[in-house]
């Protein structure tokens, strides 16, 4: 185990550069460097969670708020009336694949069902 920052807290403390679309004091939102989807944004946490497993009864409020900002973001791009899709996986099984809490938006084209 390392005590090095996770690449997402790399990414909030300015030392990997990203394509920001929103950030507040909570919540730090940007384009996947990898899309899959002709939108397709990541909502995190600042501050360091592994993943859904880890949250509390204490994080509602963060993870309202992550939800309201992947809600905004989602009307700014045009997704609000055709839909969209936002996901967070958890662990290897769940192809988690950065341990750090966080959503994706995605959206622009159908999405199917079952994911995969």
């Amino acid at each position: 185990m390392t005590d090095e920052p996770c690449l997402f807290c790399k990414i909030v403390a300015g030392d990997i550069p990203s394509d920001v679309v929103h950030e507040d004091d909570v919540i730090l939102a940007f384009n996947d460097i990898s899309p899959v989807a002709p939108v397709h944004q990541l909502i995190i946490p600042r501050r360091h969670i592994a993943s859904a497993a880890d949250l509390s009864e204490e994080d509602a409020a963060l993870l309202g708020r992550m939800f309201a900002v992947a809600a905004d973001l989602a009307r700014a791009a045009g997704l609000a009336s055709p839909g969209y899709r936002i996901v967070t996986n958890v662990g290897p099984d769940g192809g988690q694949s950065v341990a750090h809490l966080h959503l994706h938006l995605l959206g622009g084209r159908a999405m199917t069902w079952p994911p995969g």
